[in-house]
């Protein structure tokens, strides 16, 4: 649909959008960004009402072919802006035969983030024929190597494990041309700049790239300078990249003896009415299983991860806890990155971070 300029710069006025390039307006209904009918199915059976504003911009220009850098905050809805033109540009494709790589890779900094993403890509890729997998370290390679070998149209993928399946020839990037990065100040900080310019080379030239960051630093600046032509940028939010406001913040100084009561206190406010779901961060794994238990003991519904549990049992752990089966979660800041948390959710830093 047709808008007047004023009414394409209002709307992004009252959603914070502002862009940098030329690009396409903004869609304001789901039926304006002309998906195919199965796409809309599936917004349709998701129950979503009307686009975030990620998506409204977003969505028209990964249509249009164009490359794209995203900034905007985590629960932005950022990883549908990426994924619903993704399964598009796949069916849009010949079908990848045996012993093709994917159509679309996303590249993911940790294991939960990679996951999230799958869960996304399968809730509307697989009822549309897009087949998807997750490969990432600190899990056996072999069911994820037959899911390559098998052939899938998307992969989600952390860059070491992707990298040690190219060098194996599980996979290639041959057949390659919609690429995402996602939270890709991330990666820089966790140090996956090599991997990613390495993985980077071996797809082809006349790909899209959609990069995706909560920050705009110099060092994410130079990664997109040097991998994607002509992008689109996009902000969702001030271009200072000030802290979320939809984020109230409390600080109570509190004595370490007064900690354990003070926190019952607080669980107690939050959970007056009805208990919302509440995350816990605290300094060491020992004083997790201490604080959990604890909580346990008087009837609160706690559970727990850190470095020491099996990564089959935080997998168990944080799905229960995004599905709201388990209400308060009690965890190291390690154990629990990548972990996006829904909108809503109480965080209650236990410890001061040093």
């Amino acid at each position: 649909m047709s808008r007047p300029y004023h009414e394409v710069e209002r709307y992004r006025q009252s959603k914070d959008i502002t862009i940098r390039g030329e690009c396409p307006n903004p869609i304001q209904f789901f039926e304006e960004a002309n998906f195919p009918e199965y796409v809309m199915r599936s917004i349709k059976q998701q129950g979503f009402d009307f686009p975030t504003a990620i998506q409204a911009q977003g969505w028209p220009i990964a249509l249009s072919g164009k490359n794209m850098v995203g900034i905007a905050q985590t629960g932005s809805g950022k990883t549908l802006a990426y994924m619903l033109p993704a399964i598009i540009h796949v069916k849009n494709q010949p079908r990848i035969q045996r012993g093709d790589g994917p159509i679309v890779l996303v590249l993911a900094p940790t294991r939960e983030l990679a996951q999230q993403i799958q869960q996304v890509s399968n809730e509307f890729g697989s009822p549309n024929g897009v087949r998807s997998t997750c490969v990432f370290g600190g899990a056996p390679k072999g069911p994820q190597a037959r899911d390559l070998e098998r052939g899938v149209e998307t992969v989600i993928a952390t860059p070491g494990r992707l990298i040690d399946f190219l060098e194996r020839g599980t996979t290639n990037l041959r057949r390659c041309t919609y690429l995402v990065l996602d939270e890709a100040d991330r990666m820089l900080d966790m140090g996956f700049e090599p991997q990613i310019r390495k993985i980077m080379s071996q797809i082809r030239p006349d790909r899209q790239v959609l990069m995706w960051s909560a920050t705009w630093p110099k060092e994410v600046r130079k990664l997109a300078e040097d991998f994607l032509a002509d992008y689109v940028q996009v902000n969702i939010g001030s271009l200072e990249l000030a802290a979320n406001h939809n984020i109230q913040q409390i600080v109570e100084v509190v004595q370490e003896n007064d900690k354990q009561d003070r926190l019952v206190a607080l669980l107690e406010e939050i959970g007056s009415d009805r208990l919302e779901r509440t995350i816990i961060f605290v300094e060491t794994k020992r004083k997790v299983e201490a604080i959990a238990n604890g909580l346990k003991r008087i009837g609160w519904p706690a559970v727990s991860i850190h470095g020491d549990k099996s990564q089959n049992e935080r997998d168990y752990v944080l799905r229960d806890f995004r599905r709201g089966k388990s209400l308060i979660l009690v965890a190291t800041d390690v154990a629990a990155r990548g972990l996006e948390a829904p909108n809503g959710v109480w965080i209650i830093p236990y410890d001061m971070t040093r």
